[in-house]
């Protein structure tokens, strides 16, 4: 009768066993062992455009030295908030979801309702770059410098079009600053990615596009021509091309960037995502990644960003002030 009980006994704690999916599925991962599978790096933009090949050769990097794989998943939308917002809405803070987090990410909250809060639902790990914007045009374009452009806008108001992906991005923000400064009038023509921009470009659609570097190979060719840069400095790769404030602009954009998770990572992992990425800049190889596509080179490490974050949520506020795009509380 015993050896009866026994054997049924221990059926029961083997199919238990079997439902929970065996003895490791009762052992919860601590932040010690993380990570035990890839991680997902959510890009809010196309494939193939600057961004996403910048952050997708910083991963491969990353990923090495994280002793997993690093997946990037493109999610474009929202000015590039999109990805962010479905992450902050359904990723778990166990640091195998993170996105880069472009500078919309702490506008577009200050121009409309939105699902998230950049300062309060997100894990801050690491600055990584700077965006280097410009406005181009068709290298058969009347325009030859960025004075011929305001010229234009200012004589014909309203016939002079550009493309960025959105109104909230920097480039949209920092041409209707500049419409407002120089007392010009261009229309805005948002389109879905920097592939998109360039094809009206090349159309005769549009007559500017102010992106990030997809344009670079088409002004290496001569097919565009680059008028203006967005940041403070002066590009190295583009050195006879002014900045804003060189053609009498009171702003400028330089546009970190770098990557967060959910709110409530556990500082352990944080450290742990931190490390690697920052071994990936550190790489000897990586100066010409950022070469290539054009990006500055910048870090902070977390606790530096977190900081850094609360100053761009609110110079953001004044430069929606400026352009009268901030909500009404």
């Amino acid at each position: 009768m015993r050896a009866k009980k026994k054997t049924a006994s221990a059926v029961m704690a083997a199919t238990l066993l079997a439902v929970l999916g065996g003895p490791t599925s009762l052992h919860a991962e601590t932040p010690a062992e993380f990570p035990t599978k890839p991680v997902t790096l959510v890009v809010p933009f196309a494939a193939g455009v600057s961004a996403d090949l910048l952050f997708r050769g910083i991963a491969e990097v990353a990923s090495k030295h994280l002793g997993q794989p690093i997946i990037v998943d493109n999610k474009t939308g929202g000015s590039g908030t999109l990805g962010v917002s479905q992450m902050v809405a359904t990723a778990k803070p166990d640091g195998y979801t993170i996105s880069q987090i472009p500078i919309p990410v702490f506008r577009v909250p200050l121009m409309q309702k939105a699902t998230y809060d950049p300062l309060k639902d997100l894990t801050f790990v690491v600055l990584l770059a700077g965006y280097n914007l410009g406005a181009v045009v068709k290298a058969d374009s009347p325009f030859k410098k960025w004075q011929d452009v305001v010229d234009y806008a200012k004589a014909n108001p309203g016939k002079f079009t550009y493309a960025t992906i959105g109104a909230a991005t920097t480039n949209g923000i920092a041409m209707e600053l500049a419409n407002r400064e120089s007392g010009m009038q261009m229309t805005h023509i948002p389109s879905k990615g920097g592939g998109e921009s360039i094809a009206a470009l090349l159309g005769g659609h549009v007559n500017m596009m102010v992106e990030s570097p997809a344009w670079a190979p088409m002004v290496a060719a001569g097919e565009f021509r680059l008028l203006l840069m967005l940041g403070s400095e002066r590009s190295k790769k583009w050195p006879d091309v002014p900045v804003l404030k060189e053609v009498g602009y009171s702003f400028d954009f330089d546009s970190p960037t770098g990557l967060a998770g959910p709110k409530g990572i556990d500082p352990v992992i944080v450290q742990k995502l931190h490390d690697a990425f920052k071994q990936a800049y550190d790489d000897p190889k990586m100066p010409e990644l950022y070469d290539k596509y054009d990006y500055s080179r910048r870090y902070m490490n977390s606790a530096d960003y977190t900081a850094l974050a609360a100053k761009l949520y609110a110079s953001e506020k004044v430069a929606l002030d400026k352009v009268g795009l901030a909500k009404k509380d």
